[in-house]
């Protein structure tokens, strides 16, 4: 997964609470055996018009001029705002899949459902808590000022906004490190690569009749 240090990025505002797993990725997208492709179906049934299918070519399909991805002030936009519990609902990881996939790196909300604050982590977005009155006054800001941008730096846990002033968030060491490094639990594995050879050749030193057993398996 892609290393996450800084990002400077266009802030769009998702103003709903208890925004569930369904609503970011709807279940009917979730046949697919691959773990890409899933940008275009993201928000399916707030952000078209039409009853969305896997297969379809998205720009055939019918957006809905209300729904705020659509927006043309919000185009490009790679860091989300969000209300209480977001991510609630089923634990399907095609969620976090589908928004990184649409160009978001981070989401800043009071609260997250924790499978899904887990998930996140797991494929390189960066979930940020806020106090609830901070997050609303970002809401505020952004409504006033089009192109409205925030950077985040892990590294220092900050978000800093426009007029230069930062707010500090916590965020797990262990999950830190995994983001900086871009390290996925694969990743972490396969860092490991040199032990697990020399481990699997000693069990077979020693014990000669699995290598026997693998082969006829």
């Amino acid at each position: 997964m892609d290393k996450f240090t800084v990002h400077k990025g266009l802030a769009a505002p998702m103003d709903r609470e208890n925004v569930d797993t369904d609503a970011i990725i709807p279940k009917q997208f979730l046949k697919s055996i691959r773990k890409t492709g899933f940008g275009p179906n993201l928000f399916d049934e707030w952000r078209y018009l039409d009853k969305g299918e896997p297969g379809q070519d998205p720009a055939s399909r019918k957006p809905n001029p209300d729904f705020v991805l659509n927006q043309p002030r919000y185009q490009g936009a790679s860091v989300l705002l969000a209300r209480n519990n977001f991510g609630c609902g089923s634990s399907r990881e095609h969620a976090p899949w589908a928004l990184e996939q649409y160009g978001f790196r981070s989401i800043i909300a009071p609260s997250f459902a924790d499978i899904f604050f887990n998930n996140c982590f797991k494929n390189g977005l960066l979930p940020i808590v806020q106090p609830e009155a901070v997050v609303a006054k970002l809401f505020d800001e952004v409504a006033a000022f089009p192109g409205y941008e925030l950077t985040i730096d892990l590294e220092r846990q900050v978000i800093v906004k426009p007029d230069g002033s930062e707010l500090a968030f916590d965020v797990q060491p262990f999950r830190k490190y995994c983001l900086l490094n871009g390290l996925d639990d694969i990743g972490l594995t396969l860092r490991q690569t040199e032990k697990i050879k020399a481990y699997e050749a000693e069990r077979l030193a020693t014990k000669p009749w699995l290598n026997k057993v693998a082969a006829t398996s």
